[in-house]
């Protein structure tokens, strides 16, 4: 539905490693040179404003030994300075080895784009300002995401307590700054205080940094080589694969999932197992994956799967900073998503997650769709849990025989060529509301579904009729989503209307995924606001929605 424009500024920031940052970007910013450089120390550095008494002498003088930063060149290093979020995140990409030269006008835009990139920093994407000062709680961020992707939380009662203004961190950076104090990367202010949207000194962020640096394995620092390896307080992350896919084992069969029920077919109406017999499949959506990454981890998924569910949508954003914005960083995260729910024994849609602007019909982008699933149906050729939902919602001024069926004609031979036998979702128009009207012109292609979506709070009987008479011409249906709200996305909970819809799938035995596995301020979200799936989601963390959605798994 249209309210899933998603506003920048929800993006929560990350203060104590900011600190670390800022003064490597410091350093950065004098010289934005993309030259490899020899983090072994060499000559002794000294700036004639950084006496050998100040407080951050010593990580000044280091980072700057192995050319990790750079003073002016008249000699100065301004520790009292602020630090911009290029400068800052600059010094990351030269500490990681992927310093890159500049995309565009602005000098650090390489190296913005590297750490984004190849570091999975997606925070980066809703930074107001590249070349404004940088806050305390956005390096934190970054710093984390970039260097410890992988931290331990430590003991978070423990932790946030200690920060007098934790309540203050914007939500979704509150769990990386967390992990900064956890691990000893920062320790903030003697009074107690973090102050997220405080900025950072030169002096200040060098600190942050040069302790970070310390204690990570940064092996490639200042090589500008194009993948990091980096090792810190948690493991090492695993680099991109590439190639076909081979699922491993799951790390648990789960009742229900694709151990028990392997490659799924459309037999009649009926969503089926290997075998034919009749399958219903359960789960949840995501929210946009550019915007929730927190919520298609390992971690996030267990917590679905540990709950009941045996399926989760991957919403992947055609626009709106999603996949036309960045090809490879909307790949990376379908992928990690995949392999979250390989892991947990799970069904997963791909989801190409069409909605407003251009993206409202569907032929607009359909050479772009045509190229995407021919990789990543490629990819999983022999993943059995994978299906394809390939138009999320047409809308706007389409036809179902005009514009949506010639696209689906166009894309499902794509994926055919690689995976002859994968279900795959195609959208119907008015946001998938006209199944009846898919369902008097259906495709000839075998094991595809038509999309169904609903939100409580504003469709109800007309929808359900159309959605009968679709099953009656023999179309096939998957409630890919929907939404115990109405299709604002907010209003409600409308948990009686919910079960009326509850019912009505029950009786039909329609599969469902529901709107959506994240934290946002709405009341269709399933988590409370504050919820993050790094320090483990627990039932404490459902919403109304959540807790409603959960017990019908």
């Amino acid at each position: 539905m249209s309210y899933r424009n998603f506003s920048a500024g929800r993006l929560r920031s990350l203060p104590i490693i900011l600190a670390i940052l800022v003064l490597i970007c410091v350093m950065a910013v004098c010289s934005s040179s993309s030259e490899a450089l020899d983090t072994s120390k060499k000559d002794v550095v000294t700036f004639s404003d950084t006496p050998e008494n100040a407080w951050y002498y010593v990580a000044v003088t280091d980072m700057a030994e192995r050319g990790l930063l750079k003073g002016y060149d008249d000699g100065t290093f301004r520790p009292s300075n602020t630090i911009s979020r290029g400068e800052f995140i600059t010094i990351i990409s030269r500490i990681l080895g992927i310093e890159s030269p500049a995309t565009d006008s602005y000098w650090a835009s390489g190296n913005i784009a590297s750490v984004r990139d190849n570091a999975g920093c997606w925070i980066i994407w809703n930074l107001p300002d590249v070349k404004g000062d940088i806050t305390r709680e956005e390096a934190v961020s970054i710093l984390m995401l970039s260097l410890f992707p992988n931290a331990d939380q430590g003991d978070w009662n423990a932790v946030t307590s200690s920060i007098r203004d934790f309540s203050s961190i914007t939500g979704n950076y509150q769990h990386l700054v967390e992990k900064a104090y956890a691990n000893d990367i920062l320790t903030g202010y003697e009074n107690g205080l973090f102050v997220p949207n405080g900025t950072l000194t030169r002096a200040e962020a060098c600190t942050i940094l040069y302790r970070a640096f310390g204690m990570g394995n940064f092996q490639n620092a200042g090589s500008g080589s194009s993948q990091p390896e980096v090792t810190g307080p948690g493991e090492a992350t695993e680099p991109a694969d590439s190639g076909e896919y081979t699922p491993a084992p799951p790390a648990e069969v789960r009742k229900g999932g694709v151990s028990e029920n392997g490659w799924l077919k459309v037999v009649g109406t009926q969503l089926s197992n290997a075998d034919g017999e009749p399958v219903v499949l359960h789960g949840m959506s995501s929210h946009g994956i550019q915007w929730f990454p927190d919520f298609i981890s390992n971690d996030a998924l267990k917590f679905t799967a540990d709950s009941g569910a045996n399926i989760f949508r991957i919403a992947m954003y055609v626009e709106e900073n999603g996949y036309m914005s960045d090809k490879a960083a909307a790949k990376k995260r379908v992928q990690a998503a995949v392999n979250a729910a390989v892991k947990q024994d799970m069904y997963v849609i791909i989801d190409w997650h069409i909605l407003n602007g251009n993206t409202a019909n569907p032929m607009n982008y359909k050479t772009q769709a045509m190229g995407f699933f021919e990789e990543i149906s490629k990819k999983y050729a022999s993943t059995p849990n994978v299906i394809y939902e390939i138009c999320n919602e047409p809308n706007g001024n389409i036809t179902w025989s005009r514009n949506v069926k010639p696209y689906a004609e166009a894309v499902i031979p794509v994926i055919r060529k690689n995976s002859p036998n994968s279900v795959i979702i195609v959208g119907t128009p008015t946001w998938s509301q006209d199944v009846d009207a898919a369902a008097k012109d259906q495709l000839s292609f075998k094991n595809v579904m038509y999309a169904l979506h609903f939100y409580a709070g504003t469709h109800g009987q007309d929808l359900r009729k159309k959605a009968d008479t679709a099953l009656k011409l023999g179309a096939p249906i998957f409630v890919s989503e929907w939404g115990t709200s109405d299709a604002s996305g907010g209003g409600g909970t409308y948990i009686d209307k919910a079960k009326e819809w509850m019912d009505f799938m029950n009786a039909r035995n329609l599969s469902w995924c529901n709107w959506s596995l994240c934290d946002k301020s709405e009341s269709s979200a399933a988590l409370k606001p504050g919820a993050y799936s790094d320090k483990k989601l627990t039932a404490a963390d459902l919403s109304q929605s959540g807790k409603y959605v959960f017990a019908n798994f």
